[in-house]
């Protein structure tokens, strides 16, 4: 198993557009912007879960690279995805049998949605998607390397589990993933908010998984610290206070934070393994897991020697 080195710019594009479907409340301000009429095709094929045919997104690195995948993906796959994903008992759009019939016109108007959707929807917002991206790749390289691989995959989403050599994921529908030998990427987004999705590419295996920080709360300006960037200034500034224990009152009081904001926080703090949380009668202590701690000397939170 590895983590993506770099962010894939046509799977972002992918989860961006399932997010505009989205009754997301994190991405409500997001989706209010107009949208070109030449992203049509794109908005034809990907729905609200994402789950679109894999020819659309490609694992590529470099958006060029992506579309000239999809210029080049054969008739016959183009087909085959087209009929995985189609809707039961609802007819395809015309331009849509078209595509599956290897009309080259159907093919250049979606590769003219997919370039036109990148600017509108990815491009504008990459270096906030980049920089989000690599906070998450170093956290969770370091987790692989410090808690080891079950840890890193059971920390994906709240509620993942092992069930002996199987990881399982709580979501409302059926699906099972069978490496068989193959190589797994784990792929942090930025856009998705969702259970894990998985994909099966000619380049290997994908499971895309929502990064600890969504673009809304990337708000473009320099973070005060590398802790910030990889965990929002929120989590941040409340990992920073824990390397003693302290109660949700207190980090509420001290932060001027609503103690509400504190809970879910150290909500997500402790599916990531870097606090723990116990009740003493009606006060909620939480701190530092040894985890937590060094992610903090790394991001120069705390001194090494501390």
């Amino acid at each position: 198993m590895t983590v993506a080195s770099e962010p894939a710019p046509l799977i972002e594009l992918t989860l961006a557009t399932a997010a505009l479907r989205r009754h997301d409340p994190l991405f409500a301000q997001w989706r209010r912007r107009t949208l070109p009429r030449a992203m049509g095709p794109l908005l034809d094929l990907v729905p609200a879960t994402a789950k679109g045919p894999l020819f659309l997104d490609p694992p590529a690195r470099r958006l060029d690279e992506g579309l000239d995948l999809i210029q080049s993906a054969s008739t016959s796959s183009v087909r085959a995805e087209l009929q995985r994903v189609h809707a039961p008992g609802r007819r395809p759009l015309p331009w849509v049998r078209l595509l599956a019939d290897g009309d080259r016109e159907a093919r250049q108007d979606l590769v003219r949605a997919v370039r036109t959707g990148y600017r509108h929807l990815v491009g504008e917002a990459w270096e906030r998607i980049h920089a989000g991206f690599h906070a998450e790749q170093a956290w969770r390289g370091r987790l692989l390397a410090e808690q080891g691989l079950r840890v890193t995959l059971a920390g994906l989403v709240p509620g993942a589990r092992w069930q002996g050599t199987t990881l399982e994921i709580d979501r409302p529908d059926e699906a099972e993933l069978q490496l068989d030998g193959r190589g797994l990427i784990l792929l942090p987004s930025v856009f998705w908010t969702g259970r894990p999705l998985a994909g099966r590419y000619p380049e290997g295996d994908v499971l895309v998984y929502p990064a600890l920080t969504s673009l809304p709360l990337l708000d473009g300006s320099p973070p005060d610290d590398a802790l910030a960037a990889l965990l929002g200034r929120g989590r941040g500034r409340i990992l920073h206070q824990l390397t003693q224990p302290r109660t949700t009152t207190d980090l509420a009081r001290g932060l001027r934070m609503a103690k509400s904001s504190v809970s879910e926080h150290a909500k997500t703090l402790r599916n990531s393994h870097l606090i723990t949380s116990r009740r003493d009668g009606k006060a909620v202590w939480h701190t530092c897991t040894p985890l937590g701690l060094s992610l903090l000397r790394g991001c120069g939170g705390i001194p090494a020697n501390a």
